[in-house]
């Protein structure tokens, strides 16, 4: 009988092992159907997610092995309910014709103001540092704002569809699409009242709602988003300077209201200032980015992580991989990481239509402004953000919505192949 039990087991098993297979296999055969940029973009989303495991690994295992009693304990909570869903929605979005998304934009627009909200419900959100950004199902956690970049951006891009200039770089994009919807919408996103006032409601309600939690670096990253997408839909320069007023003014405000968000500014125009209080965070990531010098002190070797440095599997996980890897390697990630986003640019150059051409631009600006403000405030030339580093940090979430978004790219870049690899040969 338990011999029964065990082939039963086993062929149950093997059965799964050759669904993955066969899954595996296809995305890699769609990867390579799609255009070069598409294939280089989808290569290097899942080449910045093993690293990030790699990295976590490393950075984690201090504070996995006190908490829980296991040096692997986050890392495998990462794969279990990071990569493995993300990796699932990757297939997905993938495989879903990216219009389809532009018919349920005003939909997914719905959802993620619906989440927001549920976040800050007594009983549904649940708090951590402060913020109450998570709902909690099934013992599983759910950070709505992740999710609310990719859904915001879907939305913002069908808007743009309708009233945003055709690009002139784009060739695939009949400039007959610049006169979707009503009349007089090629110079609707000039208009003040029609254009940038419509389109900021949007984007200014998600960062409302964010900031109630509160999460101020999500806000202040949703808002570069949407307000880097207005700009390459034709947007006025006066318009913009009026928004860059806005936030100071709203940023002064928020600093009244919540005094130790000025501690940030304080701490990042003088690193120096309380050390050991409200400067202990950027000091000790500097010293950890310090101790790495040129080589770095291998992986695994890290001191800081050590219950010195606060939030290393976090948006600190980059001075953790200053120390480890050195300034060489770590500024060959960054490089890397901008020929990822040059890609996302390419694939959204040759997009068929405005639709696509804003989606793809806005999930490139996403991976771009968060890693930028990471990257920036761990190296002292920016505040601290709290942000996590795209694909790299720990959080099921950031990783899932993250690939999710990297799987709705290769979409449109199977869209757009025969158009790439033209432009290619003859440039």
């Amino acid at each position: 009988m338990s011999n029964i039990k065990f082939c039963t087991f086993r062929n149950w098993g093997l059965g799964i092992l050759l669904e993955i297979r066969n899954w595996i296999l296809e995305i890699i055969e769609g990867m390579l159907s799609s255009s070069k940029p598409g294939l280089l973009f989808g290569v290097s989303a899942f080449a910045l997610a093993a690293f990030g495991l790699i990295i976590l690994a490393s950075a984690s295992a201090d504070s996995a092995y006190q908490k829980f009693g296991s040096a692997y304990y986050l890392l495998t909570h990462q794969v279990l309910y990071g990569f493995l869903p993300g990796l699932f929605l990757f297939f997905l979005f993938w495989r879903i014709d990216y219009l389809k998304w532009k018919r349920l934009s005003k939909l997914i627009f719905f959802i993620l103001m619906a989440s927001l909200v549920a976040v800050l419900i007594p009983g549904v959100g649940e708090s951590l540092n402060r913020a109450k950004s998570w709902i909690v199902f099934g013992g599983v956690s759910i950070q709505p704002s992740e999710f609310a970049k990719l859904g915001l951006i879907i939305f913002l891009a069908w808007l743009l569809a309708k009233f945003g200039q055709t690009p002139s770089f784009s060739p695939r994009i009949p400039h007959s699409h610049a006169s979707e919807g009503t009349g007089g919408v090629r110079e609707g996103i000039k208009d003040f009242r029609k254009g940038f006032l419509l389109y900021f409601l949007f984007p200014g309600a998600v960062c409302g709602l964010i900031l109630l939690q509160p999460d101020m670096g999500t806000a202040f990253l949703i808002g570069l988003i949407a307000a880097t997408m207005f700009f390459l839909a034709g947007g006025r320069i006066l318009h913009l300077s009026i928004l860059a007023a806005a936030g100071v003014a709203a940023i002064g405000a928020l600093i009244k209201i919540a005094p130790y968000r000025m501690a940030r500014i304080t701490t990042f125009l003088n690193p120096s200032f309380d050390p050991q209080g409200i400067g202990y965070h950027i000091n000790q990531a500097l010293i950890a980015i310090g101790s790495g010098g040129f080589w770095g002190l291998g992986l695994g070797n890290s001191r800081q992580k050590y219950q010195y440095l606060p939030e290393v599997i976090g948006d600190s996980v980059f001075a953790i991989m200053g120390e480890e890897l050195g300034f060489l390697l770590c500024a060959i990630f960054i490089f890397c990481f901008f020929l990822f986003l040059w890609q996302g640019f390419k694939i959204a150059a040759g997009a068929k239509d405005k639709f696509g051409y804003y989606l793809a631009c806005g999930v490139v600006i996403w991976f771009g402004w968060q890693m930028i403000l990471n990257v920036g405030s761990m190296i002292g030339i920016l505040p601290l953000t709290g942000l996590t580093l795209p694909f790299i940090s720990y959080g099921g979430s950031s990783l899932t919505a993250s690939m999710a978004a990297a799987g709705l790219m290769l979409n449109i870049a199977r869209h757009n192949k025969q158009n790439f690899v033209n432009h290619y040969w003859t440039s």
